[in-house]
C-alpha cells in the first residue's frame, strides 16, 4: 500500500501570502545582525535561567543609577532587555512554524521517494513490455543508493 503521510494542495494565493509574510519578516529584520560561529562561541550567553537575574539586576541598577559610573549605559541595557523580551516569544513561534514546514517537507519527500521507488519497481517489471527501457535505465541511474553491474555511478 502506498505511503501518504501528507497531502497538500497549496494554492497560488497561499504561496503569495507566504511569500509576502516572508518578505515582511525580511524587511523587519533588516537591522538584525548575523554572527559567525566564532563570534557566537566567544559571547557570554543569556539563557532562560539568566533572564530573571538580568531583569532583577536591571531593577536594582534603576534604583541606584547615581552609583553607576558615567561609562555604564543603563538605558542601553534597559532597551536591550525590552527588545530581547519582545523577540523571545516571536522567535519561538517562528521556530515552531519552521519545524512544521521542515517536518511537512520531510514527509512529502518521503512520500515522493516511496512512490518513485514503487513506480521504479513497476517499470522494472513492466517497462520493457511497454517500450520504456530507456526510462527504466534513466530511473536506475538516478535511484539513490543503488548500483548494479553495468550501471553508471548512482546519483
Amino acid at each position: 500500500m502506498p505511503q501518504n503521510l501528507v497531502s497538500l494542495d497549496i494554492s497560488a494565493d497561499e504561496i503569495a501570502a507566504m511569500d509576502q509574510a516572508i518578505a515582511t519578516l525580511e524587511a523587519l529584520t533588516k537591522p538584525f545582525i548575523t554572527l559567525s560561529t566564532d563570534d557566537k562561541n566567544s559571547l557570554v550567553k543569556m539563557g532562560d535561567k539568566s533572564v530573571a537575574f538580568c531583569q532583577q539586576t536591571a531593577l536594582v541598577l534603576s534604583q541606584n543609577k547615581d552609583a553607576l559610573p558615567a561609562g555604564f549605559d543603563y538605558t542601553e541595557m534597559e532597551d536591550d532587555l525590552a527588545a530581547y523580551a519582545a523577540l523571545q516569544g516571536r522567535a519561538l513561534r517562528i521556530r515552531e512554524v519552521l519545524a512544521k514546514m521542515d517536518d511537512t517537507q520531510t514527509a512529502l519527500g518521503s512520500d515522493i521517494m516511496v512512490a518513485a521507488s514503487e513506480g521504479y519497481a513497476l517499470m522494472k517489471l513492466f517497462g520493457k513490455a511497454e517500450g520504456l527501457s530507456e526510462l527504466q535505465q534513466a530511473m536506475r541511474v538516478r535511484r539513490p543508493g543503488r548500483r548494479r553491474k553495468g550501471d553508471a555511478a548512482a546519483g
